[in-house]
């Protein structure tokens, strides 16, 4: 079985972690949430953003970026960013593959970015557009990582409910 990672550091807007969440639980990808975070886990917001999946996530909390390296070692990092030298495509994502997401208002680190710039991608959009939602970056990361695994363990048909195909 595949593991996929999604990180969210220092996330500010309840309702865009609670997607997350949703996204994540839907397709198994292990939630890791960085701190400090501009709402607590029991905000209502976040639990309704997420619905009723939250019995299928799994989710680790972590008390800094440090934090988060030190217990995560040797782990492949992805790093999206407006700011990237490359397209998220254009990367293979390794299984146990980390892909992480900078908080709302101002992305990841600077620094961290310069030291990776390997492993930093963007999504492309317009030039006068500031950034995508981040709940939307994340699903398309996290498709993009499971479209290259051919979407293993996860359901690829659908059924209608009148009519057979």
């Amino acid at each position: 079985m595949r593991e996929l990672n999604i990180v969210l550091v220092e996330p500010e807007i309840p309702q865009n972690t609670g997607n997350v969440a949703r996204t994540c639980a839907a397709t198994g990808a292990r939630l890791h949430l960085v701190e400090p975070m501009g709402f607590t886990v029991d905000d209502r917001k976040l639990k309704r953003a997420g619905l009723d999946y939250w019995h299928l996530l799994d989710i680790t909390y972590y008390a800094s970026l440090a934090d988060f390296f030190e217990k995560n070692k040797g782990g492949n990092f992805t790093y999206f960013s407006t700011k990237a030298p490359k397209v998220y495509t254009e990367v293979s994502y390794p299984d146990g593959a980390f892909l992480v997401f900078g908080k709302e208002t101002k992305g990841l680190p600077e620094a961290l970015l310069h030291e990776n710039p390997e492993s930093t991608v963007r999504i492309p959009m317009i030039d006068e557009a500031r950034s995508l939602n981040l709940s939307n970056s994340v699903a398309i990361g996290v498709y993009e990582a499971l479209r290259q695994w051919g979407f293993p363990q996860l359901k690829t048909t659908g059924q209608l409910r009148e009519f057979h195909w």
